[in-house]
């Protein structure tokens, strides 16, 4: 089997629009939540979100192709570019054996709510004829095709909040299978909108207060999550491509487990059983033994029942040494951006890896009996790190575990 190594990131989100300034916030502790800008939330109980401020889709793509794609789309585009330009990668002279997974939670959620008001205001003829392509949940994945000439595999992933992951995973095993050479693959999501805010709030899993100090993942007050937007991708390429054309190693993406907990459509198992394999499964495959991880990056979403399972999760599968393993949540910065943090966190997996620091949990002030392992409150940490995993669970029970490692020969 081939081993799968990382050459480029790139990512546009609430802490930044771009990986060296979005890490740089997270270390320093940054909170992004904030009173909704992108339109008027006064009828919304709940009036914050952590969102993308000061994107100009110009600064990424031609305008008027811009003009043409959703939100999501537009951030799929920039955070490749990003990661195509680190990489060095010439993606058309090997195009054949370039693939592009582009994972969503939705698609186009501001393009659905945008044709369903003007189908109930103005009828069908006015309807956008790029309505479709705008709003298709692979859409992200054919415009990067397009936009960078990759003719291998294509296709959108969708496992909810455990998109991002997934799509890296399925990226890792089409190189590992020796399918294709590289992927681009990540994870894009735009939802914060009055269909999306609307629809989180009548499900009850966002938080209900009007503070900014929010989200509080693994605390004792936890009572939800924040939405946010983003996206973030990575160029994978197996190592013997890479070496081949001389390109630099950031790390190695080196496992990959997912199941499913087929207990719940919006609640993890209570007893963190579904999500605990898929962590076995990602170890295993990496060939990395529990004693051997450095730093869990978990999904923490700020909500009571995510945070309780996966703490037992993690105890279920590291046994007394969970309790000195330094887990955070960078939700608690950059709210939860749905799929995209599932691909943002590998991310963050790596610069931890590259820097030797960890970056923390904010909004961390009373601790939960419950909830008591270490998660790294509020200020971040310097401490060497080799390996590091990085959860993402999903509504419908999915759940998909990465291991990152640093590279070596």
């Amino acid at each position: 089997m081939e081993r799968v190594v990382v050459t480029g990131i790139g990512t546009v989100n609430p802490l930044g629009l771009d990986p060296e300034t979005t890490w740089k916030q997270a270390l320093a502790g940054t909170s992004t939540a904030g009173i909704i800008q992108q339109f008027d939330p006064s009828a919304l109980s709940v009036k914050i979100a952590c969102e993308v401020r000061g994107f100009d889709p110009a600064d990424f793509m031609d305008f008027r192709a811009a003009r043409r794609m959703d939100r999501f789309q537009q951030f799929a585009i920039a955070a490749t570019r990003e990661a195509v330009e680190q990489s060095g990668l010439d993606v058309r002279a090997h195009g054949e054996r370039v693939g592009v997974v582009m994972a969503t939670t939705i698609g186009g959620m501001y393009t659905i709510q945008e044709a369903c008001r003007q189908l109930l205001t103005v009828g069908p003829r006015k309807l956008s004829p790029f309505t479709i392509p705008m709003l298709m949940p692979n859409g992200a994945a054919g415009l990067v095709g397009i936009e960078f000439g990759a003719r291998g595999p294509a296709f959108s992933v969708a496992s909810a909040c455990a998109s991002g992951a997934d799509g890296l995973g399925s990226a890792w095993r089409l190189i590992r299978s020796g399918e294709a050479d590289a992927m681009i693959a990540g994870s894009t999501d735009a939802t914060v909108c009055e269909l999306g805010m609307g629809a989180f709030l009548r499900l009850g899993a966002m938080t209900g207060g009007e503070s900014l100090d929010v989200p509080k993942p693994f605390d004792k007050n936890r009572d939800g999550l924040v939405m946010g937007e983003g996206a973030a991708v990575i160029v994978l390429e197996s190592l013997t491509f890479a070496r081949r054309r001389g390109a630099r190693i950031l790390a190695e993406l080196a496992g990959y487990g997912a199941t499913s907990d087929a207990y719940h459509i919006t609640a993890p198992a209570q007893d963190g059983s579904g999500s605990a394999r898929a962590i076995e499964l990602a170890l295993a495959s990496a060939g990395v033994k529990p004693d051997d991880v450095d730093y869990i990056n978990a999904h923490g979403t700020g909500t009571v029942l995510n945070d309780l399972s996966e703490t037992k999760a993690i105890k279920r599968v590291f046994g007394k040494r969970a309790y000195t393993i330094p887990v955070s949540s960078t939700k608690s910065m950059t709210g939860h951006m749905m799929g995209t943090t599932g691909a943002l966190e590998v991310i963050f997996c790596m610069l931890a890896i590259r820097d030797g620091k960890i970056p923390p949990t904010i909004h961390y002030s009373t601790p939960d009996p419950e909830c008591d392992l270490d998660y790294v409150p509020n200020t971040a940490r310097t401490q060497p790190v080799s390996v590091a995993v990085s959860n993402a669970f999903g509504f419908g029970g999915h759940n998909a575990v990465l291991v990152i490692r640093a590279f070596h020969e």
